[in-house]
This record gives C-alpha cells, structure tokens and sequence, in this order.
C-alpha cells in the first residue's frame, strides 16, 4: 500500500479555464461559506453573473473537492464534493480551497479522505493567523499524505462509505427536524402567552399583524410605563488604563434565555458609575445591535460586581410586568421580524434606546402567572433540545469515526457491508 502527497494526486487551488470562456452575462452557481454543507444539505440554487465575481471570489467546477480553510468552519468536516454546477462552474467564498483529483484517486474517496479525523486534526495544528480568524495554508494540503490504494479498492470504500453515511445523515435530518419542531413549539407557546388566546371573535384587535389580537381586558402600553432602561458604558480610552478593572457583558455574552459568562472583558468603571452601570439579579439584558438584535436574557447574579457595556440594554423592572414578559415579546416580535423593519438593515440593525422605551407591549392582568407557566414549558422544551443535539454530537462523531476507520484501512469494507449504523466502527 503506497502513501503519495496530495500534489501529486490533484491540483490544489488551479485555475478554472471553464470560468474564462464565460461572457459577463452569463450567470453561474454562487456558494457562500453558509451554503457549505455536506451531503443534500449542499445549497447549489444561488445565482451570480460572472461579471459580479469576476474578482475577490474562488473558481471552481464540478468534480472540485471544496474544503473550508477558516475556523471553525475546517473543523466542522464541511468538505464537498461539487457536481450539478450550472454551466458546470461556479464561484464562491475565498474561504475555500479547491481540490481538483487527478486520474489515480477517485473523486469521492478524496472527499472522504479530507473528511477523516486525521486531517482535520492535522489542519487545525497547521492554521495560522489571529484568533478568529486562522486559516489552514494550501502547502498543508499540498503535502499531505495519502493512504492510495488501487482505484477499484478506492471505489469499494468509497461507495461503503456512501451508504453508511447516508444512513447516518437521515438519522442525523430526522434530528434537525424534530429540533425544528421544537422550535416552532416554542413559538407558539409564547404566542399563546402573549395573545391570551384571543381571536377575532373574542378579542380586541392590536394593529399589529404578527400578533393582532388581545383579550379584551387587557391592555395596550408604552414599555417605558413598566421598565427601566438603560444602555451601558461606551468603550473609551481609560478601558485599560484605570485602576478599577472590573468585568462587564457585551452583546456577545447574551443570547436567547442565556447568559455567557465564560468570556469575559473588563474595563475601569469608576465609583460614580457603579449604580448607573451595574447589573443584578432580575435585570433583563437585551442586545442593542448587530445579528442577535434584541435577543434577551435574566442575570441571575453570578458575578456579585459585574457590569454592562453600551451594546447592552439593562432593563429593570418598574410595575406589575415581571421582565421575563419582556423577554418574551422580544422573542417573538424578532422572529416575525419587527426589528429588521424598525432598523437600519441597509448596514447593521440596531435597536435604539429611544425606539426600545417607545415599543407598546400587551398588558395582562395576571402575567406572573403567564411567565410562569411559560418558564415551565420552555424549560421541558429546553431540555428535549438538548438531549437531541447530543445526539447529533453522537452521530457526527460515529460519521466521522467511520469514514476515519475506512479510509485508513483499519477494516476490510468489503466484509463490513452492511453492519447497522448504531454499530460500533468496525474492526
């Protein structure tokens, strides 16, 4: 069995002549780094003319192994074999390499090789560039070494491979459906909470069309009328220098229901700011901008002198609303999209002290006990989706594990046809 490097099997990043003798005009498949995905998960529908990505794009076309370069994309095992290109070209994303085989490795088997354990733990120890932002060179591609068997023992394992791993892929789909499911659930759960189950027939109308109707005992109020609002201290040039260094969250730290607090920055933050940028127990956090506009959680306190930087909202509590009611509107005004309306999406979407005061809100007469039975199904909900991505966990590593184990040559795949996916790898 001979080992050769990858350079002598395939091109790595050649150019693309099929590209070239395209017109301007003519359109061809576009593939950002988001539509990178394995198997029928691969999103091949997006369109481009050649003459906008003429420059500052890849080349490619079908029979290319497409490997992601950047973190933490490489390491997910994103890599793709490209076929049904329109016109049999197609452009995307810098951050791919493009591997085309040669005549003595068949194309799929390639694609299982870069997809092994092994190399993806020998390309992370490769990458270099700042944190965030490392990037596996082509020379490690390059110089790779490749376990070459004969061509038709390539395509015995190979197409082994193919069945096993859509095996796994359909169970690993019938999970993201179920996790969709559940949050489609929890949506509902909480436009139940919010609407009070009213309808046209026995409510009163809101004006607005992703939640138009409320009981009509409640009532309809400015959100300033029921909370406090603050946004945090700007990042400034003391950050550093002063002599009170203490942690504060950013927009980063927050997320839906959940707070983060395994990262975090610090800056000085003087006596005289103490009550004004301090958070505690029971504040409400909402992200003023970016991608997780308006995503929300409660502190709960973990950090005894903590503080808020001005991507945050605090929002305290001043009435009968506990702010977990808030929380809750913010969830699902975002998913009907209310705050890509409000903002300026043109660049990034931001959620404005002034526009967050101003929001009128539903007003019950027994939230704390809407809130609570809420919490509850959540949390039961909450809890379903996490036992169902670890389960996907299980499963990419058992994939990834029997693609290690084939291509390695650890197990005759002609005797292990047809073993169960829920099997151990073989040996």
């Amino acid at each position: 069995m001979s080992t050769v490097r990858l350079r002598h099997l395939a091109q790595i990043n050649p150019l693309t002549p099929a590209f070239d003798r395209l017109a301007d005009e003519d359109e061809l498949t576009f593939i950002p780094m988001e539509a990178v995905w394995p198997g029928n998960r691969l999103n091949i529908s997006r369109r481009r003319t050649k003459s906008t990505v003429a420059t500052g794009y890849t080349r490619f076309q079908n029979g290319d192994v497409l490997v992601p370069k950047i973190t933490p994309t490489f390491e997910a095992g994103r890599a793709v074999l490209i076929d049904g290109l329109l016109g049999g070209v197609g452009a995307g994303t810098t951050e791919l390499h493009i591997v085309r085989p040669g005549p003595e490795i068949d194309p799929k088997y390639l694609l299982y090789t870069v997809n092994t354990h092994n190399f993806l733990k020998l390309g992370a120890a490769e990458m270099y560039g700042v944190a965030g932002q490392q990037r596996v060179p082509d020379s490690f591609l390059r110089d790779l070494p490749v376990r070459l068997p004969p061509l038709v023992e390539q395509r015995r394992i190979a197409e082994y491979l193919d069945a096993e791993t859509t095996r796994i892929d359909q169970l690993s789909a019938s999970r993201r459906q179920q996790i969709s499911a559940l949050n489609e659930r929890e949506l509902a759960v909480i436009a139940e909470m919010l609407s009070g189950g009213a309808t046209q027939d026995n409510g009163q109308p809101t004006g607005w069309p992703w939640l138009p109707h409320i009981p009509t005992d409640w009532r309809i109020g400015p959100l300033y009328a029921y909370y406090l609002t603050e946004l945090g201290k700007m990042l400034n040039s003391d950050r550093a220098s002063g002599d009170r260094q203490l942690p504060y969250l950013r927009n980063a730290n927050v997320h839906w229901y959940e707070i983060d607090s395994s990262d975090m920055a610090t800056m000085h933050f003087g006596p005289a700011e103490a009550q004004r940028y301090s958070v505690k127990a029971g504040d409400l956090l909402v992200c003023e901008g970016g991608a997780g506009v308006a995503e929300a959680a409660v502190w709960d306190g973990r950090i005894g002198d903590c503080y808020f930087q001005k991507s945050l909202h605090r929002v305290r509590q001043d009435g009968p609303l506990p702010v977990e009611w808030l929380m809750f509107w913010l969830r699902f005004a975002k998913s009907c999209g209310v705050f890509e309306a409000d903002g300026n999406i043109a660049t990034i979407p931001h959620l404005t002290g002034e526009q967050l005061r101003e929001y009128r809100i539903p007003i019950p007469n027994d939230a704390r006990a809407r809130v609570a039975k809420t919490l509850r199904a959540l949390t039961a909900m909450g809890d379903a989706r996490t036992h169902l991505k670890q389960a996907q966990t299980l499963l990419a590593e058992r994939r990834q594990a029997l693609i290690t184990a084939a291509v390695t040559g650890q197990f005759d795949v002609s005797t292990a046809s047809g073993r169960n996916v829920t099997d151990g790898v073989p040996t």
